[in-house]
């Protein structure tokens, strides 16, 4: 008997030591699973960190630990090593959206495009990923697949409000399939997200250009160039402008900003500085050049030069006068070389560093060039394009406070430069300096009352503040230079809404449906005005113009059926409403209106008379119920009275 105990004994040993836990143990990696879900909800560093920690400590071989390691890796800049982690969580947990999502950004970002959309679509068919919708919008685009992209990018621009890239990804598809007006639209969304969007100005920009409207295009560009110096494309299309317009010289200057035009004439001591086209700082000039000097004579004086320094090689003025040189014959990295001598021998002219920061910037060295603008100003504090060179630098980086100091001193030694006001205005609005942003705009108005931007941006931040009047000034402004302005007539009608000025906005919607006569939406609106002040045959009239351009219009035939149902007209409103939900299914107010006017069509009789068949049931009941007792009653009554007559 115990030889067959310890026999019987011996593979529940085995069991245990294997891990097999009958029940009485729990895997804990679903528990870890679930954690996974909740890390993306969390927004402090250490939470993350002791949340990670904790799902590797208790399931570090599953999927969850090898999702965690992915994490990790792919903080670190390890994308080949979260790739594969990521697929072995897949081998583990096929389904595993959060796997699949995480691995399909990975494998956009290395142009494995066909995983990727794979990947994506499964995590996306469990979870409603911003980031995920993005990446495969911009897959789904780059395929000319737009009805798809269009969707994934407004899923994806439900949620990265503040993503520009996500607003004009949806634009260039509007432009590619020919709705220029909605292009304009998600420009201007991109715009609101980030100021300074490149892909924004001259996605607008283009647009202007189709339309052959030359100013608003230059308008726009001028835009990108204040956000965006740096940005070649922008100067050169400014450039096509310009020689459009018949401006040569404007035209040459931008193609110069752009990298395409002739190089800079050479002087003498110092070379002549390029006025920037915003800001128009006075060039400075030691010797003025009527014209460019030809190459075969800038070679002779280059070699004189250096015959010069070989003679004299502490000769500061010398390397100042051949950096010139080497400049003003394209020679670019030749040029630097000679300004750094002539600054390591402490050259005393401030246009010798500001000459070397622009070559850096013009090579991308920013970090060289911030230093370089920092020696122009130290040597000459009053070198105003030192200052705003280096503001732009700040700028663009986000260095927000040495930006506003550049800026302000720029200022000060350029006061009538309503441009930079207007920069340094966007960058205190940014900053939610909202007191010293309206300061900027109203210093900029002082100059140029008719600033659009200043206008339209002063409005919002008054409209922020609760000062409608102020904000409403401004917007009319704004109107009287642009009309079209769809922007600014938007915002109009929510101030005058918030007031209660509804003639007011009766007569705004009537001129945005004039400009815009084609756009269903514009009459929608105008007609929805006229339905709440009981204007109903004009209201009806507006449903019926949207309805007209767009007779699927849901909101329009929905909004004619209640108020057909208003004014009593049954049939017409049944018509109109049933239209409305095969438009769009998800309206709910179509389908409570329908069921409103189908209760008053067919009050449903046979459930009501089964009601009342079965209440007269009741009664009845209850009456053969009374009867009963009274003929009881008077049987006993009559038993006992022969009782007595008995007795």
């Amino acid at each position: 008997m115990p030889m067959i105990r310890s026999y019987l004994a011996l593979p529940c040993a085995v069991l245990m030591l294997t891990g097999f836990t009958w029940g009485f143990g729990a895997d804990k990696c679903p528990k870890a699973l679930e954690l996974t879900g909740q890390l993306g909800a969390l927004r402090d560093e250490a939470q993350v960190r002791q949340a990670e920690a904790e799902i590797l400590s208790i399931c570090p071989d599953g999927a969850a630990g090898h999702y965690v390691t992915a994490l990790q890796l792919e903080r670190v800049g390890n994308l080949d090593g979260a790739i594969a982690e990521y697929r072995k969580a897949l081998q583990l947990e096929r389904s595993f959206p959060l796997a699949s999502g995480n691995l399909g950004l990975l494998y956009a970002q290395k142009g494995m495009n066909d995983e990727a959309s794979v990947e994506l679509a499964r995590g996306l068919a469990t979870i409603s990923n911003p980031k995920y919708h993005k990446a495969m919008a911009l897959i789904l685009a780059e395929r000319k697949v737009y009805p798809l992209a269009i969707y994934h990018f407004n899923e994806a621009g439900r949620e990265l409000t503040t993503d520009a890239s996500v607003f004009t990804g949806l634009a260039e598809i509007y432009v590619a399939i020919g709705q220029p007006a909605k292009a304009l639209e998600e420009y201007r969304r991109a715009l609101q997200a980030d100021p300074n969007s490149e892909r924004a100005h001259m996605g607008i920009a283009a647009i202007h250009l189709e339309r052959n409207d030359l100013n608003k295009a230059l308008d726009e560009l001028k835009k990108g160039s204040l956000s965006s110096p740096q940005n070649r494309e922008i100067h050169l299309m400014m450039a096509d402008i310009y020689t459009k317009k018949g401006d040569s010289k404007q035209a040459e200057y931008e193609r110069l900003l752009g990298g395409k035009g002739k190089p800079a004439p050479a002087t003498s001591p110092a070379p002549a500085i390029v006025p920037r086209p915003l800001a128009s700082p006075a060039p400075v000039v030691a010797k003025p050049v009527v014209a460019p000097r030809p190459k075969a004579e800038l070679e002779k004086a280059i070699e004189r030069l250096k015959a010069t320094i070989k003679d004299q090689p502490d000769a500061v003025a010398s390397y100042e006068e051949l950096g010139n040189l080497y400049r003003a014959a394209g020679m670019d990295n030749e040029a630097i070389a000679a300004y750094k001598e002539a600054a390591y021998r402490n050259s005393t002219s401030s246009d010798v560093y500001l000459n070397l920061g622009i070559l850096y910037e013009k090579q991308d060295m920013l970090d060289e060039a911030v230093v370089a603008y920092k020696q122009a100003v130290q040597v000459k504090p009053q070198n105003a394009d030192a200052r705003l060179r280096l503001a732009d630098i700040y700028l663009n980086r986000g260095s927000n406070a040495p930006a506003v100091e550049q800026y302000g001193e720029f200022l000060k030694l350029k006061p009538n430069s309503p441009d930079i006001q207007l920069k340094l205005a966007r960058l205190f609005a940014r900053n939610k300096e909202t007191n010293l942003a309206i300061e900027g705009y109203l210093a900029v108005l002082k100059q140029s009352p008719d600033n659009v931007d200043a206008n339209r941006e002063i409005a919002a931040l008054y409209k922020t503040k609760s000062l409608n009047d102020k904000a409403i000034e401004h917007y009319k402004r704004v109107l009287t230079q642009q009309k079209d302005d769809v922007e600014t007539r938007n915002a109009l009608v929510s101030l005058y809404v918030k007031d209660k000025r509804y003639d007011e906005i009766t007569d705004l919607l009537k001129g945005t449906a004039e400009l815009f006569p084609d756009d269903p939406n514009n009459h929608y609106k105008l007609g929805l005005i006229y339905d709440f002040k009981k204007d109903y045959d004009n209201a009806i009239a507006c449903y019926k113009r949207a309805l007209a351009l767009k007779p699927d219009h849901a909101r329009s035939l929905n909004a004619l059926g209640r108020l057909y149902l208003k004014t009593g007209r049954l049939a017409e409103a049944k018509v109109a409403l049933e239209a409305a939900k095969k438009a769009d299914p998800s309206l709910e107010e179509a389908s409570v209106l329908l069921n409103n006017i189908r209760d008053e069509f067919s009050p449903e009789p046979r459930k009501i008379s089964s009601k009342i068949g079965s209440k007269s049931k009741k009664i009845k009941a209850k009456k053969t119920k009374k009867t009963k007792a009274s003929k009881s009653g008077k049987s006993t009554k009559t038993e006992k009275s022969k009782a007595r007559k008995k007795h």
